[in-house]
């Protein structure tokens, strides 16, 4: 189930308009709509959701004086898959055929780039001020420095420090940028600002943890991905590094995962350790960590909200 399903009506309300904007901002090119659609359609929302919800979490925030700026968060987030799925080779993304697959890398290059202009562009037509600007370019950076870091690490085993330096830089720097902007969008003080920072950090953790286990134990119906996908490509994630330090089987194990060997063999090994419940365990510290940092400030809803988003994270199946 997606996520926004669950929160309340104030947030439906703001996610009908986000849709329909989302796809207005790829609409001046029947090309690049024909190109984006399908993967923008099948989103959680998540990043932008986040934005909203911070954004007015005092008063209600004008639809104009927000929309651009979580349309430009979403069209981020899509522009940086349109790239991961080249880089990785990626076949298939949210149950659809991906752009590079479908259309070939030199054009879903370009599909990428165009999302992250487009996305700068909405920035600067909004006026929203040079710290916006400057937590976006921070932001795409700090994808590119995580993407560069993975890419130039693989087949090989990361310490646990390494990989969330990784999972930071290309996850929770994600979330945590968006509770920060819509607190600052909301004229929040500097604590709250920090908090809601904190809150969406801990969040981002928590889901790549929980990602990082779902491509080796999710439903490829329900993820649109194959299972071991990471695997396959050479990114070894925390299920792995935790199987491959109480594992008696870690040296079969380890040459697996660093030769691009059988994944099959490679998830059995794994689920005969107790890494799902590790990092399960993991992620909801994580969770548990990112809850303690919201502020009583918020509104009821929008803080009935968090809590539900922070749920989800830990319980989603996809």
């Amino acid at each position: 189930m997606n996520f926004v399903a669950t929160l309340n009506e104030v947030a439906a309300k703001n996610l009908r308009v986000l849709e329909e904007q989302i796809k207005q901002s790829i609409a001046e090119d029947p090309f690049i709509f024909e190109a984006c659609e399908p993967l923008i359609r099948g989103g959680k929302r998540l990043r932008p959701m986040l934005f909203l919800l911070c954004a007015n979490s005092k008063v209600d925030c004008p639809p104009e004086k927000t929309m651009p700026l979580a349309v430009a968060l979403e069209l981020i987030h899509t522009a940086s898959l349109v790239h991961d799925d080249i880089i990785d080779t990626s076949k298939k993304r949210r149950g659809v055929e991906t752009a590079n697959s479908k259309y070939g890398a030199q054009i879903a290059v370009l599909v990428g780039d165009y999302l992250f202009a487009k996305a700068f562009q909405l920035v600067a037509e909004n006026n929203y001020g040079a710290q916006v600007q400057l937590i976006l370019s921070k932001l795409v950076k700090n994808l590119c420095v995580g993407e560069i870091m993975q890419d130039r690490s693989l087949f090989e085993v990361p310490t646990l420090t390494e990989y969330y330096t990784r999972i930071n830089l290309k996850t929770a720097v994600f979330l945590s940028s968006c509770c920060r902007l819509g607190a600052i969008v909301a004229n929040m003080d500097k604590r709250e600002v920090e908090n809601l920072t904190a809150y969406g950090s801990g969040l981002g953790l928590a889901f790549q943890i929980i990602d990082d286990l779902l491509d080796f134990f999710g439903d490829e119906k329900i993820t649109g991905k194959p299972r071991g996908g990471d695997l396959k490509s050479g990114v070894i994630t925390l299920p792995v590094i935790h199987a491959l330090e109480t594992s008696d089987k870690s040296c079969e194990l380890k040459k697996i995962v660093t030769t691009g060997g059988d994944v099959d063999a490679a998830i059995k090994i794994i689920l005969d350790t107790n890494a799902v419940d590790y990092c399960r365990t993991r992620a909801e510290a994580h969770i548990d960590s990112a809850r303690v940092n919201l502020p009583f400030t918020l509104k009821t809803s929008v803080a009935l909200a968090l809590e539900q988003i922070a749920d989800f994270v830990v319980d989603r199946t996809r």
